[in-house]
């Protein structure tokens, strides 16, 4: 009798454990996750790390700020530009225009621009009104004036680029050694007799000029002359006929 209980009481314990056992696993499932151990945390930085080396990202990406990307197109400057779109034009009206080799008369002639004739202007002199241009039909420039009335400007002068001329001209003379007045054309000069020294000596700029005897009636050719820089040119004959040398 004794012993059936014992083995009652045995068997009724162990069913209380099996029955705490399988209580406690049910409560143990149904609990909310456990706080990561110190395997599963990591830092920020070891993120970042790590998503960098396994898994491309727009950081990985090289980035190229705005304003280097438009250096890399390329640029022409307003100057430039400027300089391309100038077009200035030389028109000749009313009669012939000499070319020169500087800006300005006392320059020797190196061209002829005729009359109703037109040329581009390339440059300006920083100093006058004269223009570079293109000799038509040739290789060489020159310079013209735009103050004379035979020169009529198209476009803006001063969009043109500026030159500055460094060599000065060489003077030139023009001397009556006659007892008679010369009057020169074209420039309409009057050269006084030889008497009237040194009056009778004159500067004049390089060119094609006719002398004519005004003390003679009808006013009578007596040269052709050519000045060139630098030269020094006698007239020696008078309307009458004489012919004097200049002492």
């Amino acid at each position: 009798m004794i012993r059936s209980s014992k083995i009652f009481r045995n068997a009724s314990i162990a069913l209380l454990i099996v029955f705490l056992s399988q209580a406690c696993m049910q409560l143990k499932a149904d609990a909310t996750p456990a706080v990561s151990t110190s395997q599963d945390i990591t830092s920020p930085a070891a993120n970042e790390g790590s998503n960098l080396l396994s898994t491309p990202t727009a950081t990985l990406e090289p980035v190229v700020p705005a304003f280097a990307t438009a250096t890399l197109e390329p640029v022409v400057s307003v100057s430039a530009t400027a300089a391309v779109l100038t077009y200035v034009t030389i028109n000749v009206v009313k009669g012939n225009l000499f070319v020169r080799r500087g800006p300005g008369m006392a320059y020797n002639p190196v061209g002829v621009l005729y009359k109703d004739t037109s040329t581009a202007a390339i440059a300006r002199d920083v100093l006058s009104n004269w223009v570079q241009v293109n000799i038509p039909n040739s290789n060489q420039a020159g310079w013209v004036s735009i103050q004379t009335s035979y020169s009529q400007v198209e476009g803006n002068v001063k969009d043109l680029p500026e030159l500055t001329n460094i060599e000065w001209p060489q003077a030139a003379y023009l001397r009556n050694c006659t007892y008679h007045r010369m009057y020169i054309l074209p420039g309409e000069l009057v050269i006084p007799p030889s008497l009237q020294f040194p009056e009778n000596e004159i500067w004049i700029y390089p060119g094609q000029y006719v002398a004519y005897d005004i003390d003679v009636a009808g006013d009578p050719a007596v040269a052709d002359i050519g000045i060139r820089e630098g030269s020094n040119v006698e007239i020696h004959n008078d309307g009458l006929g004489g012919h004097r040398k200049c002492p």
